[in-house]
């Protein structure tokens, strides 16, 4: 048993920039009656928050038909730098893409080995809380030697560094229209995964 959610964070957007971006994509949300101004922390789990957005009267144009009697739970809205991990619970991703010269980085060297190698995954996460503090932190790329900033870098398994996010608590799928309107509309790229609590 659990608790699933879905999740769309932005990996662009500045930590300065984000709150104004939520209330935009909340507003056209709304503006939909895809949800509303009510909010709730029913069967939801969001650690940086503790409520989210009940869903509106339209919701199912946006997710897939798990029959009329489903009720999705909140939509929390997630502002501020973090790493975003889906699946269950908080782990690293397999492997990191250097931006520079495209290597690949082994983080979890599956199914030789189930935890991240220590000194593969150090330098990252270090960034990774550097970045959540100041919002610059780099990784030099063990292949091309050249630095690159921890935000560029393209992780495995849906792993995510975003400044803002929107977690769907118990809804069934989302659509792919739905999704690719969503990342036009915020105007930057995004990373799309589902986990569970």
């Amino acid at each position: 048993m659990g608790d699933y959610f879905e999740r769309i964070v932005d990996v662009e957007v500045g930590a300065d920039e984000a709150a104004a971006s939520a209330a935009l994509m909340v507003d056209w949300m709304v503006s939909r009656g895809w949800l509303t101004r009510e909010s709730s922390g029913a069967a939801m789990y969001s650690r940086q928050v503790a409520e989210g957005y009940v869903p509106g009267a339209d919701w199912g144009q946006i997710a897939h038909d798990w029959g009329a009697d489903w009720v999705p739970g909140p939509v929390a809205v997630v502002a501020g730098r973090a790493a975003h991990h889906p699946g269950q619970g908080e782990t690293e991703p397999s492997a990191a893409k250097c931006p520079g010269c495209g290597d690949t980085a082994v983080v979890i060297d599956y199914p030789n080995r189930w935890e991240a190698d220590p000194a593969v995954w150090q330098p990252f996460s270090i960034a990774i809380d550097t970045w959540r503090q100041t919002g610059d932190a780099t990784v030099t790329c063990r292949t091309c030697a050249a630095p690159s900033q921890v935000t560029a870098w393209s992780f495995a398994d849906g792993f995510a560094l975003g400044a803002l996010a929107f977690d769907f608590w118990g809804w069934p799928p989302l659509t792919e229209s739905f999704v690719a309107e969503f990342a036009t509309r915020l105007g930057h790229r995004i990373v799309h995964h589902s986990g569970k609590f």
